[in-house]
Protein backbone atom coordinates (compact mmCIF):
# COMPACT_ATOMS: atom_id res chain seq x y z
CA UNK A 1 0.00 0.00 0.00
CA UNK A 2 3.24 2.21 1.21
CA UNK A 3 5.15 1.79 -2.11
CA UNK A 4 1.38 2.34 -4.11
CA UNK A 5 1.61 5.73 -2.41
CA UNK A 6 5.14 6.96 -2.77
CA UNK A 7 4.30 5.70 -6.94
CA UNK A 8 1.49 8.15 -6.92
CA UNK A 9 2.83 10.67 -5.36
CA UNK A 10 6.00 10.64 -7.63
CA UNK A 11 3.54 10.46 -10.88
CA UNK A 12 2.11 13.79 -9.31
CA UNK A 13 5.62 15.27 -9.22
CA UNK A 14 6.77 13.90 -12.57
CA UNK A 15 3.70 15.00 -14.07
CA UNK A 16 3.94 18.84 -12.54
CA UNK A 17 7.65 18.45 -14.22
CA UNK A 18 6.38 17.78 -17.41
CA UNK A 19 3.73 20.56 -17.27
CA UNK A 20 6.05 22.81 -16.92
CA UNK A 21 8.23 21.69 -19.37
CA UNK A 22 5.49 22.01 -21.94
CA UNK A 23 3.91 25.21 -20.97
CA UNK A 24 6.85 27.57 -22.09
CA UNK A 25 8.84 27.26 -18.84
CA UNK A 26 11.07 30.63 -17.62
CA UNK A 27 14.60 30.21 -18.87
CA UNK A 28 17.40 28.99 -17.17
CA UNK A 29 19.28 31.19 -14.73
CA UNK A 30 22.39 29.96 -15.43
CA UNK A 31 24.93 27.07 -16.95
CA UNK A 32 25.94 25.29 -13.62
CA UNK A 33 29.76 24.45 -13.44
CA UNK A 34 32.07 21.56 -11.55
CA UNK A 35 30.17 19.21 -9.07
CA UNK A 36 26.34 21.25 -9.90
CA UNK A 37 27.00 20.48 -13.24
CA UNK A 38 27.71 16.64 -12.39
CA UNK A 39 24.65 17.11 -10.31
CA UNK A 40 22.30 18.18 -12.95
CA UNK A 41 23.98 15.53 -15.03
CA UNK A 42 22.86 13.18 -12.44
CA UNK A 43 19.00 14.44 -12.19
CA UNK A 44 18.80 15.17 -15.66
CA UNK A 45 19.49 11.23 -16.38
CA UNK A 46 17.14 10.12 -13.71
CA UNK A 47 14.64 12.09 -14.84
CA UNK A 48 14.82 13.30 -18.47
CA UNK A 49 11.70 15.56 -18.64
CA UNK A 50 12.29 17.70 -15.95
CA UNK A 51 12.84 20.84 -16.97
CA UNK A 52 16.25 21.92 -14.91
CA UNK A 53 16.78 25.53 -14.89
CA UNK A 54 19.76 26.19 -11.72
CA UNK A 55 22.20 24.06 -9.68
CA UNK A 56 23.60 25.28 -6.69
CA UNK A 57 25.14 24.42 -3.57
CA UNK A 58 23.99 25.80 0.23
CA UNK A 59 25.43 25.77 3.26
CA UNK A 60 22.13 24.39 4.78
CA UNK A 61 21.97 20.96 6.67
CA UNK A 62 25.98 20.01 5.36
CA UNK A 63 25.79 21.62 1.82
CA UNK A 64 22.59 20.53 0.38
CA UNK A 65 22.10 21.29 -3.13
CA UNK A 66 19.15 23.51 -4.60
CA UNK A 67 17.44 22.57 -7.95
CA UNK A 68 15.29 24.71 -9.63
CA UNK A 69 13.07 22.73 -11.60
CA UNK A 70 10.15 24.70 -13.46
CA UNK A 71 9.22 27.38 -11.31
CA UNK A 72 9.86 24.80 -7.90
CA UNK A 73 12.70 24.38 -6.17
CA UNK A 74 13.88 20.74 -5.10
CA UNK A 75 17.16 20.30 -2.59
CA UNK A 76 19.62 17.00 -3.08
CA UNK A 77 22.87 15.76 -1.71
CA UNK A 78 25.57 15.63 -3.91
CA UNK A 79 24.92 12.19 -5.24
CA UNK A 80 21.89 13.11 -5.93
CA UNK A 81 20.46 10.08 -4.25
CA UNK A 82 18.10 11.66 -1.89
CA UNK A 83 15.46 14.48 -3.19
CA UNK A 84 14.15 16.67 -0.31
CA UNK A 85 10.67 18.81 -1.93
CA UNK A 86 9.22 21.61 0.02
CA UNK A 87 10.03 24.57 1.57
CA UNK A 88 13.36 24.91 3.92
CA UNK A 89 12.91 27.12 6.68
CA UNK A 90 15.66 28.88 9.36
CA UNK A 91 14.40 28.61 12.81
CA UNK A 92 17.50 30.66 14.34
CA UNK A 93 15.46 33.72 15.48
CA UNK A 94 12.72 31.53 17.30
CA UNK A 95 9.81 32.63 18.84
CA UNK A 96 10.46 35.28 16.67
CA UNK A 97 9.66 33.99 13.32
CA UNK A 98 10.97 31.38 10.93
CA UNK A 99 13.05 32.43 7.68
CA UNK A 100 11.53 30.87 4.27
CA UNK A 101 15.08 30.26 2.76
CA UNK A 102 13.01 28.50 -0.23
CA UNK A 103 10.85 31.53 -0.83
CA UNK A 104 13.30 34.49 -0.43
CA UNK A 105 15.73 31.85 -3.32
CA UNK A 106 13.38 31.80 -5.65
CA UNK A 107 12.15 35.64 -5.67
CA UNK A 108 16.40 35.45 -6.37
CA UNK A 109 16.73 33.37 -9.01
CA UNK A 110 13.53 34.26 -10.50
CA UNK A 111 13.71 38.35 -10.61
CA UNK A 112 12.96 39.69 -13.85
CA UNK A 113 14.69 42.28 -15.64
CA UNK A 114 12.23 45.07 -15.54
CA UNK A 115 14.08 47.16 -17.77
CA UNK A 116 12.78 44.76 -21.01
CA UNK A 117 9.18 44.12 -19.82
CA UNK A 118 7.13 45.36 -22.76
CA UNK A 119 5.26 48.33 -20.80
CA UNK A 120 3.66 49.02 -24.12
CA UNK A 121 1.63 45.93 -23.33
CA UNK A 122 0.06 47.95 -20.32
CA UNK A 123 -1.94 50.62 -19.32
CA UNK A 124 -0.43 53.06 -16.92
CA UNK A 125 -1.66 54.70 -13.71
CA UNK A 126 0.37 57.16 -11.46
CA UNK A 127 -0.71 57.86 -8.05
CA UNK A 128 0.66 60.68 -6.30
CA UNK A 129 4.32 61.38 -7.24
CA UNK A 130 4.57 57.80 -8.34
CA UNK A 131 8.16 56.99 -7.63
CA UNK A 132 7.81 53.50 -6.40
CA UNK A 133 6.92 51.10 -9.67
CA UNK A 134 4.29 47.96 -9.56
CA UNK A 135 4.05 46.10 -12.71
CA UNK A 136 0.67 43.92 -12.30
CA UNK A 137 -0.71 40.96 -14.02
CA UNK A 138 -4.57 41.04 -13.70
CA UNK A 139 -7.89 39.14 -14.92
CA UNK A 140 -11.47 41.15 -14.70
CA UNK A 141 -13.19 38.00 -13.10
CA UNK A 142 -10.79 37.41 -10.59
CA UNK A 143 -11.64 38.01 -6.98
CA UNK A 144 -8.29 38.18 -6.03
CA UNK A 145 -7.79 40.78 -8.46
CA UNK A 146 -10.54 42.67 -7.20
CA UNK A 147 -9.26 42.45 -3.60
CA UNK A 148 -5.85 44.07 -4.91
CA UNK A 149 -7.41 46.70 -6.78
CA UNK A 150 -9.03 47.45 -3.56
CA UNK A 151 -5.81 47.69 -1.49
CA UNK A 152 -4.03 49.77 -4.23
CA UNK A 153 -7.01 52.12 -3.68
CA UNK A 154 -5.17 52.62 -0.06
CA UNK A 155 -1.74 53.31 -1.73
CA UNK A 156 0.10 56.66 -2.92
CA UNK A 157 3.31 57.26 -4.38
CA UNK A 158 3.50 54.07 -6.87
CA UNK A 159 3.26 53.98 -10.63
CA UNK A 160 1.08 50.92 -11.91
CA UNK A 161 1.77 49.42 -15.39
CA UNK A 162 -1.21 46.75 -15.14
CA UNK A 163 -1.26 44.07 -17.68
CA UNK A 164 -4.40 42.59 -19.36
CA UNK A 165 -4.28 38.57 -18.51
CA UNK A 166 -7.67 36.84 -18.65
CA UNK A 167 -7.63 33.61 -17.42
CA UNK A 168 -9.49 31.71 -20.47
CA UNK A 169 -10.13 28.28 -18.70
CA UNK A 170 -11.42 29.47 -15.37
CA UNK A 171 -13.41 32.87 -16.86
CA UNK A 172 -14.85 32.50 -20.27
CA UNK A 173 -15.57 35.86 -20.64
CA UNK A 174 -12.87 37.78 -19.10
CA UNK A 175 -10.98 37.97 -22.88
CA UNK A 176 -13.65 40.10 -23.88
CA UNK A 177 -13.80 42.13 -21.72
CA UNK A 178 -10.60 43.04 -20.95
CA UNK A 179 -10.87 44.30 -24.40
CA UNK A 180 -13.37 46.44 -24.01
CA UNK A 181 -11.29 48.05 -21.02
CA UNK A 182 -8.36 48.05 -23.62
CA UNK A 183 -10.41 49.92 -26.35
CA UNK A 184 -11.10 52.22 -24.14
CA UNK A 185 -9.96 55.78 -24.55
CA UNK A 186 -8.71 55.73 -21.07
CA UNK A 187 -8.04 52.38 -20.33
CA UNK A 188 -6.96 53.30 -16.54
CA UNK A 189 -9.76 54.94 -15.70
CA UNK A 190 -12.18 52.35 -17.60
CA UNK A 191 -10.23 49.75 -15.32
CA UNK A 192 -10.67 51.38 -11.85
CA UNK A 193 -14.68 52.07 -12.66
CA UNK A 194 -15.43 49.05 -13.94
CA UNK A 195 -14.41 47.60 -10.20
CA UNK A 196 -16.60 50.03 -8.63
CA UNK A 197 -19.63 50.10 -11.04
CA UNK A 198 -19.31 46.67 -12.56
CA UNK A 199 -20.10 48.51 -15.96
CA UNK A 200 -18.10 47.59 -18.99
CA UNK A 201 -16.91 50.39 -21.69
CA UNK A 202 -19.47 50.92 -24.14
CA UNK A 203 -17.33 49.22 -27.50
CA UNK A 204 -17.01 46.56 -29.17
CA UNK A 205 -13.45 45.61 -27.98
CA UNK A 206 -12.51 45.25 -31.50
CA UNK A 207 -9.59 47.13 -31.28
CA UNK A 208 -6.23 46.11 -31.50
CA UNK A 209 -5.41 44.62 -28.01
CA UNK A 210 -2.04 42.89 -26.45
CA UNK A 211 -3.94 40.53 -24.34
CA UNK A 212 -2.57 37.03 -26.11
CA UNK A 213 1.07 38.22 -26.23
CA UNK A 214 0.64 39.56 -22.33
CA UNK A 215 -0.05 36.01 -21.61
CA UNK A 216 2.95 34.33 -23.74
CA UNK A 217 4.42 37.10 -21.62
CA UNK A 218 3.24 36.36 -18.23
CA UNK A 219 4.37 32.09 -19.26
CA UNK A 220 8.13 33.22 -19.66
CA UNK A 221 8.08 35.16 -16.61
CA UNK A 222 6.66 31.89 -14.81
CA UNK A 223 3.52 34.20 -13.92
CA UNK A 224 0.86 31.08 -14.13
CA UNK A 225 -2.13 32.50 -12.14
CA UNK A 226 -3.58 35.85 -11.12
CA UNK A 227 -2.79 38.73 -9.17
CA UNK A 228 0.66 38.41 -10.49
CA UNK A 229 3.27 40.95 -9.29
CA UNK A 230 6.57 42.44 -10.73
CA UNK A 231 8.26 44.91 -8.38
CA UNK A 232 10.98 47.18 -9.02
CA UNK A 233 13.97 45.35 -8.35
CA UNK A 234 12.13 42.59 -10.91
CA UNK A 235 10.65 40.26 -8.09
CA UNK A 236 7.88 38.07 -9.17
CA UNK A 237 5.05 37.99 -6.08
CA UNK A 238 2.24 36.08 -6.42
CA UNK A 239 -1.52 36.69 -5.03
CA UNK A 240 -3.32 39.90 -3.65
CA UNK A 241 -0.88 41.22 -0.90
CA UNK A 242 -2.74 43.48 1.76
CA UNK A 243 -2.05 46.41 2.52
CA UNK A 244 0.66 46.72 4.96
CA UNK A 245 2.62 43.91 2.95
CA UNK A 246 1.98 46.51 0.05
CA UNK A 247 3.66 48.83 1.26
CA UNK A 248 6.42 46.97 2.80
CA UNK A 249 7.09 45.48 -1.14
CA UNK A 250 7.07 48.37 -2.89
CA UNK A 251 9.38 50.14 -0.47
CA UNK A 252 11.91 47.43 0.02
CA UNK A 253 11.63 46.62 -3.89
CA UNK A 254 12.91 50.02 -4.22
CA UNK A 255 15.69 50.32 -2.61
CA UNK A 256 16.58 46.63 -3.85
CA UNK A 257 16.25 48.14 -7.28
CA UNK A 258 18.38 51.46 -6.45
CA UNK A 259 21.52 48.97 -4.63
CA UNK A 260 20.97 46.53 -8.07
CA UNK A 261 21.40 49.92 -10.16
CA UNK A 262 24.83 50.60 -8.35
CA UNK A 263 26.42 47.97 -8.63
CA UNK A 264 25.94 47.37 -12.27
CA UNK A 265 27.65 50.43 -12.44
CA UNK A 266 30.45 49.67 -10.71
CA UNK A 267 30.67 46.35 -12.80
Amino acid sequence: MQRRKNGFVWALVLLAWAMAANAQSPTPVGNPTGEAAEIKALLQKKFPDAPIRHVEKTSHLGGLYEVLIGDQMIYTNKEATHILAGALYDTRNMPNGMQNLTDSRMRDLNRVDVAAIPVSYAFKRVKGKGERVLHLFSDIDCGFCERIEQTLRGIDNVTIYTYLMPLDALHPDAARKSKTIWCDKDPGKAWEAYWVTRKLPDNKGDCETPVEKIQQLAQGYGIRGTPGLIFADGTIVPGALPKEAMEAELTRAEAAATALNAARKKK
